[in-house]
């Protein structure tokens, strides 16, 4: 007896969610610990949704975010899947390299040290 498998349609090929992987979550938390070291940063949280992964930064952990650094694969081809948007959800940076989307929080960073 053989069981036939469905054939995997157009949406087999999408995640269940989308994640940081390994490299991706270094990158972050080597600017986040130098913001945490400023005593810039306090906390953070991250969101695995089904269209983008999320790392948002707060000042403290009752409040809304600061920073929220987001990955959209599907922007791949177009502005890049990388983004840095404020508080006020006005993207700061957008592109397809992490770390030079994330240049915009080094230079917050050498501000602060200032």
């Amino acid at each position: 007896m053989t069981i036939q498998t469905p054939h995997p349609g157009p949406s087999a090929s999408i995640p269940v969610q989308v994640a940081f992987d390994r490299r991706e979550l270094s990158v972050i938390l080597s600017v986040y610990g130098r913001m945490v070291a400023a005593g810039e940063w306090r906390d953070y949280g991250i969101s695995c949704l089904r269209d983008m992964a999320v790392f948002s930064v707060f000042r403290r952990t009752a409040e809304n975010p600061l920073y929220r650094i987001e990955k959209r694969p599907k922007l791949r081809n177009r502005q890049g899947m990388y983004s840095v948007v404020g508080i006020d959800g006005q993207i700061l940076k957008r592109g397809s390299d992490l770390k030079t989307v994330l240049r915009v929080l080094e230079r917050k960073l050498i501000r602060a040290v200032e």
